[in-house]
């Protein structure tokens, strides 16, 4: 098969560091790849290049880029379409909204049409915008999905969304759930015997026997990172001393860096904003918890790099988070700041429990979503595709002849 994935930008996020697992594997079972990609903002991380180091035919989209810029998007959907003519795919996947608008409308005018595949990460479609805002979105979205061969989510929360909010019906709606790399962080050693002297507690200047909660992802107003500094105030004069690390960058940072500064001078030398990094596994081995305080999510990469470290997690039950993190089995769910710093305080106290916790996380996440588990979902998908257009005698369609084997082992 012929695959043009589409995403607006390879940050550091989920989107991009799951097509890198994935891209490789299926060229390696004989498929064509090229992945068109837009620009991250500042600070978010590039993982342009990585592709390419990879073997991965990628193409830098002049103007696709996040946010409202019509006449930007006109110039974005203007390349991929002539890319698209020249690439001559049998399935365009796009990924998240601004991505998925520009190479939808840009597989149109394409011939052989391509069958379309869309997945959302989560989605803005309420709760984020007034209401006469969020409905358009609604209508934009649902009448991209009439002419979208394939809607996937990767939960069963934002499927069901999706459903109630009228964006798709069942016919057409499939769930995936991420895969990553995992093998790095699946050789870590337990948490309790790794080192005190690694790279990020050298950074932030945590002591022997001092413990490192870890908030990974953007600070943007979705993560709500302030939310989690609410239950580092909340904690911060009982129990034994311990760090607030966040990892990531974004729209929130002079928001946080302004209420840090305004800590006592004893708090403030334990929470820290150390921006974007590249070499996760390393951030990993040096944490103990990690806190996720999101408004919404699809199902979190972050919450499973965690689990692939050994480590448990305290989250916000929202979204497919709970699909992730068995609540008491491999971490601990709330929905206020008084619920997640009960939960958190209880893991800063007993050690036993925290690596009970992480010891069955890793078990879970190992069989469910590594990156062979997500290239083997993604190809049958592909192919369940095209099968059906051939059928429809559609467009786009290889005929018999010219369709790959079936991969034995391939999970559906």
């Amino acid at each position: 098969m012929r695959i043009a994935r589409v995403l607006t930008r390879l940050n550091l996020g989920g989107p991009a560091r799951q097509a890198l697992a994935a891209d490789p594997r299926l060229v390696e079972r004989g498929h064509v790849v090229r992945l068109f990609a837009g620009t991250p903002e500042p600070g978010e991380g590039d993982l342009f290049e990585r592709f390419r180091e990879r073997g991965i035919d990628t193409v830098r989209v002049p103007g696709l880029r996040r946010g409202l810029a019509p006449v930007r998007d006109v110039f974005a959907r203007r390349f991929l379409q002539r890319e698209f003519a020249s690439f001559a795919p049998d399935v365009v996947h796009t990924h998240a909204s601004k991505a998925g608008t520009l190479g939808r409308q840009a597989a149109r005018g394409v011939r052989p049409l391509p069958a379309r595949v869309h997945t959302f990460h989560g989605h803005v479609l309420e709760g984020y915008f007034p209401a006469l805002v969020s409905r358009f979105f609604v209508r934009h979205e649902s009448r991209l999905a009439r002419e979208t061969d394939r809607i996937v989510a990767v939960s069963h929360a934002t499927a069901e969304d999706l459903l109630r909010l009228g964006v798709v019906g069942e016919e057409k709606l499939v769930v995936v759930q991420p895969g990553i790399e995992l093998d790095d962080l699946l050789a870590l050693p337990p948490a309790s015997e790794r080192g005190s002297d690694g790279e990020l507690r050298r950074l932030i200047g945590a002591e022997q026997g001092e413990l490192v909660v870890g908030v990974i992802g953007r600070l943007a107003a979705v993560k709500r990172p302030q939310l989690a500094l609410d239950v580092f105030d909340t904690l911060a004069e009982g129990g034994k001393p311990w760090h607030l690390v966040f990892v990531g960058d974004g729209s929130e940072r002079a928001s946080l860096e302004r209420r840090i500064g305004a800590l006592s001078a004893a708090h403030r030398r334990r929470v820290h904003l150390v921006g974007a990094r590249e070499d996760m596994v390393a951030v990993f081995s040096d944490l103990d918890l990690v806190l996720a305080t999101s408004r919404s999510e699809g199902l979190p990469v972050a919450l499973i790099e965690a689990a692939a470290a050994g480590l448990p997690v305290v989250a916000t039950d929202v979204g497919g988070v709970a699909e992730l993190v068995a609540h008491e089995r491999t971490g601990l769910l709330g929905k206020t700041v008084d619920e997640l710093s009960f939960h958190l305080a209880a893991l800063l106290e007993h050690a036993t429990e925290r690596q009970a916790m992480g010891g069955r996380a890793r078990l879970r996440v190992a069989k469910r979503h590594g990156a062979d588990v997500l290239a083997g979902r993604l190809e049958e998908l592909y192919r369940a595709v095209l099968d059906e257009r051939g059928a429809a005698g559609l467009d786009g369609a290889p005929a018999p002849s010219e369709r790959p084997l079936r991969t034995e082992g391939a999970t559906p």
